[in-house]
């Protein structure tokens, strides 16, 4: 019988983990839109964030940081030339031992050429080219000097050499430098702009073993070669002079008179020309205790190039930037694999974003809201308006709002209805028209409920956008009433005309859009007076409609309009300024509008003009607080309804 184990996935990300949340996405986005803030902006804070189980850009920024410093504070670039020292001092060491006890003029005489030696390591290690040794150990040591740095030398210029040569035989000298030829000439002939196609199929047949990366063109392969050879310059760029010297010249010697050193400067400086972009000049500070060879310190320096490019594509700061740009593999090279997952979910949220049409690029190329997503926000500004209105005891509404009350009698279907069919009147008039034969039911046989008129409802909602708004932590909670009740009216109420007004030292009207996208401005003035000026015009536009006016506002009014379209600023408010006000009151109370104002503070002031409004119009004046500003608006919307 077989038996199952469940346990956590840890080969890697679990590839059954959910996507990011679109929905909580979008609510993320939104609230920071109604903050002030633009929607590409917003989004950029969004990734920058990430969502709940999704790290975002600023926490692999960190994290890549973190793994920068480590590599540098734990690391030194000096390994290859300590260990060629600790070589030869071993090497010397075993020679004297085994010169000591020979009584006879040569070991004395060998000895002196020992103690001869210039202090330079390179220089040492130069003059002992030619020695004779005695001692089998001596020359086992000096023989690993040679050895360690051919493959460090080729480990530095070609990834991963160091593993593939044990020991550097002359077979495997001769194979380099046969390698080396071959390459030279290849890219040589491609500088000078020949067709280098089948012969770099040709090199690749004869030396793919030092290329571990398998480039498919010469394209790739310089790419590769130009990236490792910029890295061990700016490894060489980060020691100290006298380090250099030493490494140079023990570079010359790694391979004795084979022609390979000049083979590999000759290989630099085509490849400088080749991709002169590449950081031919930086360098960077090591300073642990950890020594490295040249091959490790030549990846180090290509690790910290790597970080460095993904810590600029993490940052999204450049022009025309995406997400798609992270080069995942790299990251996850240098993070693991839970970071290549994280970026790619961020990647696929800002593509659905804009796939699900939530985001949309406006004609000025500036990233908008759609009207999908404003109907979304709208849904969930409206879900917790209602929510509230709940728990103020009102009961939430579900009728339609598109049809009135059914009066009890019929009448026959005409083009156009939209009345609700009355099914037992309708099949009763099939089965009659059929006589007892086959009852089929036919459009004449249609009758469909009569309801009582419905009216409809001009609506303005007049919202006060003076910096007092911003400044108090009022801006979310109007922006969030405003969708609120845009929803409700569209979703519900469709034959209602509603009109969004703001009103700051001047008033205009907008889109549902322009206002959730609205930025607070430092700007005096609340220009009350103009905002009803454009209420009226719209309540005017719908004579067949019941006037509703509906004002916002944490001040007394400090602003109207002048005949030449200029608005006038005073504070404290002038007589003209609080006159031309109420002449616009008096105007819309003419027209039987009644103004319901939602009073955001306790100024003295705003609380004795609002109750002189209220009494002026036959309307009311409610004083909800932030929170609870949504439900008072949409609870006097759906009041006047029912009192219609």
């Amino acid at each position: 019988m077989s038996t199952y184990r469940y346990g956590r996935y840890v080969d890697g990300p679990d590839p059954l983990a959910p996507p990011a949340d679109l929905r909580a996405a979008m609510d993320e986005l939104g609230r920071e839109v109604m903050e002030g803030a633009s929607p590409e902006s917003a989004l950029r804070e969004l990734l920058r964030r990430g969502l709940p189980g999704t790290r975002g850009l600023d926490d692999l920024t960190a994290r890549l940081w973190r793994q920068r410093a480590a590599l540098t504070r734990r690391n030194r670039l000096d390994g290859t030339l300590q260990e060629v020292q600790r070589l030869l001092k071993q090497a010397l060491d075993a020679e004297r031992a085994a010169l000591f006890p020979d009584p006879d003029d040569d070991a004395r005489f060998r000895e002196a050429q020992l103690d001869a030696l210039p202090q330079s390591t390179a220089a040492a290690v130069r003059d002992l080219a030619e020695y004779d040794w005695r001692s089998p150990q001596a020359r086992e040591s000096y023989e690993q000097i040679q050895n360690l740095l051919g493959r460090e030398l080729m480990d530095q210029r070609f990834q991963g050499m160091k593993q593939a040569m044990e020991s550097v035989r002359p077979e495997d000298v001769q194979r380099i430098q046969d390698m080396l030829a071959d390459l030279n000439a290849l890219l040589a002939a491609h500088a000078q702009g020949q067709d280098t196609g089948e012969r770099f199929d040709e090199f690749m047949r004869k030396h793919g073993e030092f290329f571990p990366e398998n480039p498919r063109t010469v394209e790739e392969l310089i790419d590769a070669l130009a990236a490792r050879s910029a890295a061990a310059q700016r490894m060489m760029n980060s020691m100290s002079e006298q380090q250099r010297q030493e490494l140079s010249a023990l570079s010359q010697q790694a391979f004795g008179n084979s022609g390979v050193g000049s083979q590999l400067s000759q290989l630099d400086s085509l490849l400088q020309n080749l991709r002169p972009g590449e950081d031919w000049t930086g360098s960077a500070r090591f300073r642990g205790n950890n020594p490295m060879g040249l091959g490790e310190g030549a990846q180090a320096m290509a690790d910290l190039a790597e970080m460095d490019a993904l810590a600029e594509q993490l940052s999204q700061s450049y022009p025309g930037a995406r997400l798609e740009d992270i080069d995942l593999e790299a990251l996850v090279r240098q993070l693991g694999a839970e970071a290549g997952v994280d970026a790619r979910r961020l990647a696929e949220l800002e593509r659905e974003l804009r796939s699900q049409n939530l985001l949309e690029r406006a004609p000025d190329g500036s990233l908008r809201l759609t009207p999908k997503a404003l109907r979304r926000l709208g849904e969930t500004a409206l879900r917790g308006v209602i929510d509230g209105v709940r728990a103020q005891g009102q009961r939430d509404s579900t009728s339609a709002g598109a049809a009135g009350e059914l009066i009890g009698s019929t009448r026959p279907w005409r083009f156009g209805d939209t009345e609700p069919w009355h099914v037992p009147r309708t099949v009763t008039n099939a089965v009659l028209r059929s006589a007892g034969g086959p009852v089929r039911l036919d459009v004449v046989d249609v009758e469909v409920s009569e309801t009582e008129q419905r009216s409809r409802a001009a609506v303005a909602l007049c919202v006060d956008t003076s910096w007092s708004m911003v400044q108090d932590g009022r801006w979310v909670p109007m922006k969030r009433t405003a969708l609120a009740l845009h929803h409700l009216v569209r979703t519900r109420f469709r034959t209602d005309a509603l009109e969004l007004i703001t009103f700051g030292r001047h008033a205009e009207t907008v889109d549902i859009g322009q206002l959730t996208a609205l930025e607070g401005v430092w700007e005096q003035g609340t220009n009350l007076h103009h905002a009803l000026l454009l209420a009226g015009r719209h309540v005017r536009r719908h004579p067949d409609a019941q006037p509703v006016v509906l004002v916002v506002t944490d001040g007394e009014p400090t602003a109207h309009l002048e005949p030449t379209g200029e608005a006038e600023f005073h504070y404290p408010p002038l007589e003209r300024t609080v006159g031309k006000t109420l002449v616009e009151v008096d105007n819309l109370a003419r027209l039987g509008a009644s103004i319901t104002v939602f009073r955001l503070g306790d100024d003295p002031r705003l609380t004795r003009f609002v109750d002189t409004l209220a009494r002026r119009s036959g309307g009311r004046v409610v004083a909800p607080d932030e929170d609870g500003l949504g439900a008072a608006v949409v609870s006097d919307y759906l009041r006047s309804r029912r009192r219609r």
